[in-house]
C-alpha cells in the first residue's frame, strides 16, 4: 500500500493500523533526549554560509538582534536546528510543515473575508518533511522562552508538556474530521478570547485583538509614508528603511526601481484572474528597502507604495526574498522552479486563509514573493507575557500546527501513532529540555565569535 500515492485510498482502518505499526520501527520514546553528534557541523559556521547571499550592509543588524539571548539566537537560528534534526529518529510520516515553528512565528492576521484569526504566519522555511521537527522547534522555543524570562524548571517542563499534549489531543480530533471539515477549521478571534484565562487575562486578549483589527493598510501608511513636495513617498527610517536614493549610487538605486517594475509584472500573472484586474489599476509611487524580522535579516526585502483611485487609496506591498528551505538539505528533494512559490504554496496548505494578494515572481536570478504588507497584523509579546498565559497560548499553537499539519499529512496515521497515552509528550518534554541546553550552549559560542571580531555587529536601531 503505497500512502504517497494521491490515487490510493486506504480505509481508515488501514490508516490507524499503518500509523500504530510504526511504533515498533520508531517508538514514542524515540522522540526523547538529545545527544549532539560527534561531527555535529559548528553552529557559527552554519549562519555564516546563510550571510554569503546576503546584504552585507545589513548582516551586522542580524547578529545583533540574536545576540539579545539565546531565545533571539535560536529564533535567527532555523538553519543550525535543520542541521541537529537531521541526525534525529523520525517516524517517516510527512507533512507540509513549516520548517521554523518557533512561538513568535505565531499571530493574528486578516482573513479576505475581514475575518481575524489566530495561525502560523512565517513560511520562509516551508517544505514537506517530518512532522516532529516542527513540533521538536515550536516545544524548545517555549522551554527557551521560560528560561528568558526566569521561570524555573518545572515551568519549563510543563510548558513543553503543554505544546505536545495539545498537539496530539487536536491531532486525534482532526482524524475524526472529513477533509473539508479539516479544511475549513480556524481558529476565530472570539474562540481565542475564550482560551484566555481570568477577567485580566481576557482583557489583555481583548486589546491585542482590538490592536491587530487597527493595524491595516491605513495605519501602515501613516506610519511608513509621508508627503514631500506634495507627492507621498516612503520614509527614509535606516537602517530599517531605507530610500534607494539616499542608500545606493543613482545607477543601483534606478537598477532597483526596473528590478521592482519587472517583478511586479511577473507577480501579477501568479495571481487569479480577477485579483489581477484589482492589482493592476494601482500605480506604483515609491519602493524602499525594509529589515525584517531575526532570522530574514540581510535578505532581500523591499516594500512597494501604490495609489488606486487618487492620493487617498493607497497599498502596500511586501517583496521578499526567497531563499531555498533550510530544511531542503536533509529531506527528500522536490523541484521548484521559484521558491517564492514554494513559500506561497506551503502557506495556502498551512494556513486556514491565507493573503489572497500572494504571488511570486524572479529576476536577476534571484526569487521573491510578494503580499499585502501588514493587514490586520497582530502578535502575543512574549517578553512581557505571564505564566498563567502561557500555558493558554502553547494550547493555541499546538491546535493551529495540529491542523496545519492534518491539512497535507496523513491525519489518520500520526494520531494513531501518538495515541492517547502521554509517551510522546514525556519525549518531547525531554528532547525540548536537552536541546535547550544545546542553544545555550551554541548562543555561547556565538557571543564568543561576535567578541572575537569573528562575525561583524552593529547596535540595533530598535532597542
Amino acid at each position: 500500500m503505497n500512502h504517497d500515492d494521491p490515487r490510493d485510498h486506504p480505509s481508515v482502518t488501514e490508516r490507524t493500523e499503518w500509523g500504530r505499526s510504526l511504533r515498533e520501527s520508531s517508538p514514542r520514546s524515540c522522540l526523547a533526549g538529545w545527544e549532539p553528534p560527534a561531527h555535529r557541523v559548528d553552529p557559527v559556521s552554519i549562519l555564516e554560509a546563510q550571510n554569503t547571499s546576503r546584504v552585507p550592509m545589513l548582516v551586522p543588524i542580524r547578529h545583533q538582534r540574536m545576540l539579545v539571548s539565546p531565545f533571539t539566537f535560536y529564533r535567527g537560528g532555523a538553519a543550525v536546528m535543520a542541521s541537529d534534526l537531521a541526525t534525529t529518529r523520525v517516524t517517516g510520516l510527512t507533512a507540509q510543515i513549516c520548517g521554523d515553528a518557533h512561538l513568535a512565528n505565531f499571530g493574528l492576521f486578516g482573513t479576505p473575508e475581514r475575518a481575524l484569526v489566530f495561525d502560523l504566519n512565517d513560511f520562509d522555511e516551508t517544505h514537506p518533511g517530518p512532522w516532529e521537527w516542527d513540533v521538536k522547534r515550536l516545544a524548545v522555543s517555549a522551554v527557551l522562552m521560560a528560561r528568558d524570562r526566569g521561570w524555573d524548571e518545572a515551568m519549563q517542563r510543563e510548558l513543553a508538556r503543554i505544546t505536545a499534549s495539545s498537539y496530539r489531543e487536536k491531532l486525534a480530533e482532526f482524524a475524526d474530521m472529513g477533509r473539508l471539515e479539516v479544511w475549513y477549521s480556524r481558529m476565530t478571534d472570539q474562540e481565542v478570547l475564550a482560551v484566555a484565562q481570568g477577567v485580566k487575562g481576557q482583557r489583555v486578549v481583548e486589546k491585542q485583538l482590538a490592536k491587530a483589527r487597527r493595524n491595516d493598510v491605513s495605519r501602515a501608511v501613516a506610519k511608513y509614508t509621508e508627503v514631500v513636495d506634495g507627492k507621498r513617498t516612503i520614509i527614509h527610517q535606516p537602517p530599517l528603511v531605507m530610500r534607494l536614493s539616499r542608500t545606493f549610487t543613482a545607477d543601483e538605486a534606478a537598477r532597483i526601481h526596473q528590478m521592482s517594475t519587472e517583478l511586479f509584472g511577473q507577480y501579477l500573472e501568479t495571481i487569479p484572474d480577477h485579483l489581477q484586474q484589482l492589482v493592476s489599476g494601482y500605480e506604483p509611487l515609491d519602493v524602499a528597502m525594509k529589515v525584517v524580522g531575526v532570522g530574514s535579516v540581510g535578505t532581500r526585502c523591499l516594500i512597494a507604495l501604490a495609489s488606486g483611485r487618487d492620493e487617498n487609496d493607497l497599498f502596500l506591498f511586501q517583496i521578499k526574498e526567497a531563499d531555498e528551505s533550510v530544511l531542503a538539505p536533509y529531506v527528500d528533494p522536490v523541484h521548484y522552479d521559484n521558491q517564492g512559490y514554494r513559500v506561497v504554496r506551503g502557506q495556502h496548505l498551512m494556513q486556514a486563509a491565507s493573503d489572497q494578494f500572494l504571488g511570486w515572481a524572479q529576476v536577476g536570478g534571484v526569487d521573491y514573493y510578494l503580499r499585502q504588507f501588514r493587514d490586520m497584523k497582530g502578535s502575543a509579546d512574549l517578553t512581557t507575557m505571564l505564566p498563567a498565559s502561557a500555558g493558554p497560548y502553547l494550547e493555541l499553537c499546538g491546535w493551529t500546527l495540529a491542523r496545519a499539519h492534518a491539512r497535507s499529512g496523513d491525519r489518520i496515521a500520526l494520531a494513531s501513532y501518538l495515541g492517547t497515552g502521554d509517551r510522546f509528550d514525556r519525549a518531547i518534554v525531554e528532547f525540548s529540555m536537552a536541546y535547550a541546553d544545546q542553544v545555550e550552549e551554541d548562543y555561547a559560542l556565538f557571543r564568543a565569535a561576535a567578541a572575537s571580531g569573528r562575525i561583524p555587529t552593529a547596535p540595533d536601531p530598535t532597542v
